[in-house]
């Protein structure tokens, strides 16, 4: 974790600030020398839409998912669960899911793949999150993409690369993770903090404190909402989001049933 918060500091402070409109020259694919070198060995975040869209890619529940590909990094001054991409117990330390073909989950890789090798990185945080945000090239020296002979846009790569859907998520996830309550320097206590991790990681045990539960006789949702959340994952995860405003931050996002009161 420290040389992670080194690297922050150092895109912080030394990398060229990019916006959507700036262009970088890459390619990745079978046939350059260092294809599948950089699947490997590297510390890959998973956000609450990658650990979905993996899990479902391998037909998998969300608790094989992350005890086979995920392990949680423990830091004192964490605010909340992480989840990061397990390596293979190789030389290596080759990605689960790399081939010499390439990515064998391709179409639902997750988040930081898909970017790269553009980053996306904010210089404050808080309420002007959105404004402060700016792009930037992480350039390596094992990789070769940067040779080839094919320009993109910031905005084409995003596009090509399919980000709009991470994105979205992504969005709903920072309006958590970036919270007023963290500003404050609060802190969630061990209930709360297995409360967002099943909420954002573990949607089929999420689901099931739902069904199983009092949930739905404490709490009114909207008109066709629940059949939505019993049926689809990105919905659970959508209302996931909505339900720790209220439960981690008393936001009133859920409605409460009169009756629930009188219980």
């Amino acid at each position: 974790m420290e040389e992670i918060q080194k690297l922050k500091q150092k895109i912080l402070e030394e990398y060229p600030r990019l916006t959507e409109d700036d262009t970088f020259r890459f390619a990745c694919k079978p046939g350059i020398p260092c294809f599948n070198d950089c699947c490997g060995d590297v510390n890959i975040f998973l956000t609450p839409y990658d650990v979905l869209r993996m899990k479902n890619r391998l037909d998998i529940s969300s608790e094989e998912f992350l005890d086979r590909f995920t392990i949680s990094p423990i830091d004192q001054n964490q605010n909340f669960p992480v989840l990061m991409l397990k390596m293979q117990d190789n030389e290596k330390k080759s990605c689960h899911f790399v081939s010499a073909e390439g990515c064998i989950i391709y179409d639902d890789r997750p988040w930081a793949c898909r970017y790269y090798p553009v980053g996306l990185a904010s210089s404050k945080e808080g309420e002007s999150e959105a404004a402060s945000e700016f792009y930037f090239i992480l350039r390596e020296d094992v990789c070769r993409g940067f040779d080839a002979d094919k320009d993109w846009r910031i905005s084409e790569w995003k596009t090509d690369q399919g980000i709009a859907r991470y994105d979205e998520f992504g969005e709903m996830f920072k309006e958590i993770t970036l919270h007023n309550y963290f500003k404050q320097g609060k802190q969630l206590d061990i209930p709360r903090m297995e409360l967002f991790h099943m909420v954002c990681y573990n949607l089929d045990k999420f689901r099931r404190f739902i069904k199983e539960s009092t949930f739905l006789n404490r709490f009114e949702l909207e008109p066709g909402l629940t059949e939505k959340i019993m049926a689809d994952d990105e919905e659970l995860l959508r209302f996931g989001f909505r339900w720790l405003k209220f439960a981690l931050f008393a936001e009133k996002t859920i409605t409460i049933r009169p009756e629930a009161f009188r219980g």
